[in-house]
This record gives structure tokens, C-alpha cells and sequence, in this order.
């Protein structure tokens, strides 16, 4: 670390601290980030959270909504005058208007602060007086939180892992034939470096559609202003023996450490490191329907993520997040409305399992972890039908593809979650006994009463856990 860097670390903690002391004397900040794993619904779960906590009707187990405490809600600027506002306006209006559609998803960071207002309802609440408490929504891809392991590995480390993790995937086939052909000795060509940056940007493409979800640099995948930049203009190759100074090899190495210091360093400085409690919502039916091969590599794929949670783990990490520590991390499987609630513990104790291989991987040093099930904005309803003279739980949605009706059997969860797990583990490429259906649902009209939000699964719950103590 040079002189630089020790004298930016100073200044940053007396800020923090000085910000800190600031919130903790008048009106308290919770800063929530959100993210999530492949398609798993950030915008929605921000849209209905908001939505509902403005209306609470539907928020029963929100303890401050149950019991009085928040008396008001209000939308207000958020602090961050250089981050995008979250659009929550348009986002509410594509979800309730007569022909109901999901929003847009996530391809850069957004905020949104919305300030509740509250009153102790015990005995010195009668002396202390209503106060309050934004609650800062910060939304960002679930990519580049994955990238965040990316700083304690090498370009050697990287490309090594990341190559042997692939070599089995057909949609990997075609990139691996294209590095394999390269000479990773030769001087540096920009055309060749372009063509093997764009063939592992197809692989990673392939491999998100595929229902893998470790893809990462996660840049790739949303490039924004970066795209065709050189610090996008890498891929893994095989090391050579002896690297030469200028050679493919050495400029790849170059610019994979300038991503981790121009790209990946400054997103968790300037906004990861603020956060307070973090959501990640991970699309775990989608991944059950892919295959063993998309269960295993999201099971990896969150214990990365547990890991790069922990404070303190390495030297970057300890420079970024300056001390702050995230308090409370909720796994959420999302889409539980895409089964009976006959199934949604099943859900639940998947979604436990596959995180609580990670937890006893990461010392979190305090920090409380919860997995649950949830849908942030339900789209169906329930019925059971009669199928052959047996009894069958199915939900009921407007198809995203043509609008029908349509009612849905996805097919029986396992009690044992090992019945999933292992074959995942063992790296089966297929169910043996079992066929997990999916269907894409479009989101309901909804017809709400005053005072109610968008209809839900445990949003509530979820919000109890993430900031109910905080009310």
C-alpha cells in the first residue's frame, strides 16, 4: 500500500466515522443492498418492497407495520447525487397497469431513499417522540458482486480455475478450441486478444442462459460504457512455461489486474462497502429445472459470495471496506409462488442447504445469515385439479409467452434435500426420477384496496428480518 493509498484509508474512516456518529445521534441510516443471481428479480422485489412499505396493509409480519410503530412513509432524494435513482414510479406502472408487464432488469447501480417514520409504542416512546429512519435501497447486478472473489486471485489462479471448471460444458467448447489454438507466448495482437475476449464473452452468454450463475468478470455480461475497452479485453488462457514480458499472456495478466483495480475495486469502495444488510435473491427453481450441473455451480457460486462478505478475509478486502461489517445477509429463493404452498418448505430447506455449505465455510465474525422462500410479486394463484383420479397442487397464471391461462404441476420437491444435492455434487448431468417443470408467468392485474400494496409471499417476513430490529 503507498503513501497514497494510507492517506485515502485515513480520510475515508474519519468520514465514515464522522457520517457514522452523525446517523447514529439524529436520524439512523440502514443501507440495504440488493442483488441477484441470474434473472432472480431484483426490480420487482425493490418495486413491491417500496410499494408495500408505503401501503402496509399487506405487511403483517413487518412487526413496526403490525403494531403501529411506522406511522408515516415518504419517498425522498437519494444522498448519493452521482447514482442513478431507482425508477420506482415506472416500475410500479408496468406491474399495475390494465395489461401488467415485468420491468426492466438491473444493468447498473441505482439507489432509492425512502423515510420512515416511527414512534416506540413501549412506555419511554410516550417521552421520546416519533423519529426517523431512511432506509437506503442500493440495487446492483448480482455479476458484480461475484466479481468481488476476483480480487484475491491471480491471472494464473483465475485462468486455471476457470478453465478447468468449464472443460466439461458444451457451450464452453467452442472458446476452449479457440484459446487452445493460441500461442499465449506470441506478442501481443489486439485483433487476436479482441476475438478470444469475444469468444469467452459467448461462453459466459451461453453459460447465464444455460442457468449457471458463477459468470464472471461480470462486466462482460454488462459492459456499459467499458465495452471494447482493453480492461474488457481478456480471457483465460493455459500459462506457458516461461512467460515473456510482451507476450499475449503478459497483456492479459496486465489487464485483468487493471479490472480488479479500475473496475471492481472503485464499485465496492464507493458503494459495496456501505452497505449495512444485503438480500441476495437467487432464482433456485430456475436452476433445479436446468439441471445438477446449474444446483451445483450456484451452490459454489453463493459460498463465493458468503465469502467475499467476510471482513478482514484478505489485504483488499481490509482497504475496501474499511472496517464496515454487514450485519445480517437473507438468501431468498424467489418465484415460491411458482408452487402450492404445500411446497414452499421444501423450497425453503433447499435454499437453506445450499447456503449453509457456504456458512461453514466462511467465518462471518457475527454477521446473521437466513435463507427463506418468497415471491415479491405473486402472479398466480392456487388450485388443485383431479389428474387421472389423483389429486394434484398446481398454481394457476397468465402465460408471458401469448397471455393464456395456463395451470402449472411443476412436480414434487424432494423432502431430502440430499436427493438434489448429491447428484449436483456428483456432477450428474440430469435427474434421475424426477422431471422439474417451469413455466414463465406474467404478472396479474392487480385490484388492491386502500392501503394495500401488490400481493406477495413473505415479503414481510423477509423485511422483519432484514431491518425490523432498525423500527
Amino acid at each position: 500500500m503507498g503513501i497514497g493509498d494510507i492517506v485515502e484509508s485515513l480520510t475515508r474512516s474519519i468520514e465514515n466515522l464522522s457520517a457514522d456518529a452523525s446517523e447514529a445521534l439524529f436520524e439512523p441510516v440502514v443501507r440495504l443492498g440488493v442483488t441477484g443471481l441470474s434473472r432472480a428479480g431484483k426490480t420487482v422485489f425493490i418495486t413491491s418492497l417500496i410499494a408495500n412499505l408505503l401501503e402496509r396493509g399487506r405487511m403483517p409480519q413487518l412487526l413496526g407495520a403490525a403494531n403501529g410503530t411506522i406511522r408515516a412513509a415518504y419517498l425522498q432524494p437519494q444522498p448519493d447525487d452521482t447514482v442513478p435513482r431507482f425508477d420506482y414510479e415506472t416500475h410500479l406502472g408496468a406491474l399495475s397497469s390494465s395489461s401488467p408487464r415485468w420491468p426492466e432488469s438491473t444493468r447498473a447501480v441505482s439507489e432509492l431513499r425512502l423515510s420512515l417514520r416511527v414512534q416506540s409504542t413501549g412506555f419511554l416512546g410516550v417521552f421520546s417522540g416519533p423519529r426517523t429512519v431512511h432506509l437506503d435501497i442500493v440495487d446492483y447486478p448480482g455479476e458484480w458482486l461475484l466479481d468481488l472473489v476476483l480480487l484475491s486471485k491471480s491471472y494464473e489462479v483465475w485462468s486455471k480455475e476457470t478453465l478447468d471448471k468449464i472443460k466439461s460444458r458444451d457451450m464452453a467448447q467452442a472458446y476452449l478450441k479457440q484459446a487452445q489454438a493460441v500461442d499465449p507466448n506470441v506478442a501481443l495482437d489486439e485483433p487476436s486478444a479482441q476475438n478470444l475476449a469475444a469468444g469467452f464473452t459467448e461462453y459466459l452468454k451461453a453459460a447465464r442462459e444455460a442457468g449457471f450463475s458463477d459468470c464472471t468478470p461480470g462486466r462482460f455480461l454488462l459492459p456499459g460504457e467499458l465495452e471494447g475497452s482493453p480492461v474488457l479485453t481478456f480471457a483465460p488462457l493455459n500459462k506457458p512455461e516461461r512467460p515473456q514480458r510482451r507476450s499475449l499472456w503478459g497483456e492479459m495478466e496486465r489487464r485483468f489486474e487493471a479490472y480488479k483495480s479500475s473496475v471492481i475495486k472503485p464499485f465496492f469502495r464507493d458503494h459495496f462497502s456501505k452497505i449495512d444488510r444485503q438480500v441476495v435473491l437467487v432464482d433456485a427453481l430456475g436452476a433445479i429445472h436446468k439441471g445438477p450441473e446449474a444446483v451445483e455451480d450456484m451452490r459454489r457460486a453463493m459460498a463465493e459470495v458468503l465469502m467475499a462478505f467476510r471482513p478482514g478475509k484478505n489485504g483488499f478486502l481490509a482497504q475496501i471496506l474499511r472496517g464496515k461489517r454487514v450485519e445480517k445477509i437473507l438468501f431468498a429463493a424467489t418465484k415460491a409462488d411458482h408452487l402450492h404452498h404445500r411446497q414452499h418448505p421444501r423450497l425453503t430447506a433447499i435454499m437453506d442447504a445450499l447456503v449453509r455449505d457456504a456458512h461453514d465455510r466462511a467465518d462471518f465474525a457475527g454477521a446473521e445469515t437466513a435463507a427463506m422462500s418468497i415471491a415479491a410479486l405473486r402472479a398466480t394463484v392456487e388450485e388443485t385439479l383431479d389428474h387421472n383420479g389423483e389429486e394434484l397442487d398446481c398454481v394457476r397464471g397468465r402465460l408471458l409467452d401469448g397471455g393464456k391461462q395456463a395451470a402449472l404441476y411443476p412436480g414434487e420437491l424432494p423432502d431430502d434435500t440430499a436427493t438434489l444435492l448429491s447428484p449436483a455434487r456428483e456432477g450428474a448431468k440430469e435427474w434421475l426420477d424426477a422431471d422439474y417443470k417451469i413455466m414463465s408467468f406474467a404478472p396479474a392485474p392487480m385490484k388492491l384496496k386502500p392501503g394495500e400494496g401488490p400481493p406477495h409471499i413473505r415479503l414481510d417476513k423477509a423485511a422483519q428480518f432484514l431491518f425490523g430490529d432498525k423500527l
